[in-house]
């Protein structure tokens, strides 16, 4: 019996420990820049699915660090991306918002440093078949933006982020599923974006859903705003581990 009991505990500590690591800063490039995304993944032998995280506009942020480490608790490798590199990190808003701005201007760049973080993540160690995308605010503009690429994961997820696009742009074919998390007193998102997103979700004959939260301001699911919205951060959190559930699982 005693030795059985102990054999149950050295499990448990083994289970445990697999999945208790801490954030590693990963180093990662294009080109010249440096580039310093975060990874958290489990000891287990096996490749575990994955989540890649975009942080909003001022760069890897608390809300994406705390967001990791819960993810990583539920048993998935976490990486979040760093979109901007070594020496380019907005200070305010108004350096966050330009710098947030030339990339939803110049998608293909926006694109391809989520591509490198992505090749960063699976290099890191993550099943490839099995990775999905997240942001939030500008990361959730980027989670649009692999959907609209058409990268090879299995779901991406736009939690308050902006969701138009240059009036240039055709609608083309979405491949992965999709989850929008909309918060309904947004006001940097206008009727005109909520529709012509929802027109090219159904023109890209996508696998999507879009869940708008009441009362609910533009960063409603991070505790450092204003506009916390605790209920809804709380519903739009198990949403996300719903559909994660479902993707990647």
């Amino acid at each position: 019996m005693k030795n059985n009991l102990v054999a149950v505990l050295l499990c448990l500590l083994c289970f445990s420990n697999s999945f208790s690591q801490e954030l590693k800063e990963v180093i990662y490039k294009d080109n010249t820049q440096i580039l310093k995304g975060l990874v958290i993944t489990s000891t287990k032998g096996n490749l575990q699915p994955g989540v890649l995280i975009l942080p909003a506009w001022k760069g890897i942020d608390q809300e994406a660090k705390d967001a990791a480490v819960e993810l990583h608790k539920i048993g998935y490798n976490v990486f979040i991306a760093d979109i901007y590199g070594e020496g380019n990190i907005p200070q305010d808003n108004a350096a966050a918002g330009k710098l947030a701005g030339m990339y939803k201007s110049d998608y293909n760049a926006y694109q391809h440093r989520i591509k490198l973080a992505l090749q960063a993540f699976i290099e890191k160690g993550v099943d490839p078949a099995k990775i999905a995308v997240i942001g939030y605010c500008f990361g959730g503009t980027g989670a649009l933006e692999v959907a609209r690429a058409n990268f090879d994961v299995v779901g991406a997820v736009s939690i308050h982020g902006g969701l138009s696009k240059g009036s240039d742009r055709i609608n083309g074919p979405i491949n992965t599923k999709v989850l929008v998390q909309h918060p309904a007193e947004d006001k940097s998102v206008s009727k005109a974006d909520y529709d012509n997103l929802e027109k090219e979700l159904k023109e890209g004959k996508a696998d999507y859903q879009i869940i708008t939260y009441a009362n609910s301001g533009h960063t409603f699911t991070n505790p450092a705003s204003n506009d916390y919205n605790p209920t809804m951060a709380k519903r739009a959190w198990n949403h996300l581990i719903l559909f994660l559930e479902e993707v990647l699982k």
